[in-house]
């Protein structure tokens, strides 16, 4: 992207692990922003598990490079596990978000390649999923894929607020 944008690809030199646990440094609560192309699906589900999951006080929110909407067979996939993220809403990223985050997820390659310049103390993780959303088939197909990529981000999302570099 240009820079008057604001946004231009992160050097892998700013790619930090995840610490330990889901306080930072100071002990302080993480904020923790989950991030992709629309933020319509994998970000979306990403964030609602995190919420689901995550202790008291733990901050989080999803956004992506554009905003596409929130996915109903997200929403779908989401409430067979018993949660409910219809309530979400899909959101830009914006330069006042990444100030105040600890951690950034990107759950796509678009967002990892895309990846706004992130604040020196932010850490980051890349999580290559695929997208249900390019899936052809029976709508049983479909919602499969969208439940393949619910549990592995469960997987993904619970070994990272358990501490683990996921």
């Amino acid at each position: 992207m240009t820079s008057g944008s604001g946004w231009q690809a992160c050097p892998t030199a700013r790619r930090r692990p995840v610490t330990s646990g889901t306080t930072n440094e100071r002990g302080n609560v993480v904020n923790i922003l989950f991030l992709c192309t629309g933020n319509s699906c994998r970000s979306q589900m990403a964030e609602g598990f995190a919420r689901a999951l995550g202790a008291d006080g733990l901050t989080v929110a999803s956004a992506g490079i554009e905003a596409h909407g929130l996915n109903p067979r997200a929403v779908a996939a989401m409430a067979e596990d018993g949660i409910d993220i219809s309530g979400q809403v899909s959101t830009r990223v914006t330069d006042a978000m990444l100030a105040g985050v600890d951690r950034v997820v990107t759950v796509c390659g678009d967002a990892d390649e895309q990846c706004p310049i992130l604040p020196p103390d932010t850490s980051r993780v890349h999580w290559p999923l695929p997208d249900p959303t390019r899936v052809t088939g029976t709508d049983e197909e479909i919602s499969a894929a969208f439940r393949r990529v619910r549990d592995e981000l469960r997987e993904r999302v619970e070994a990272l607020l358990a501490g683990v570099d996921a």
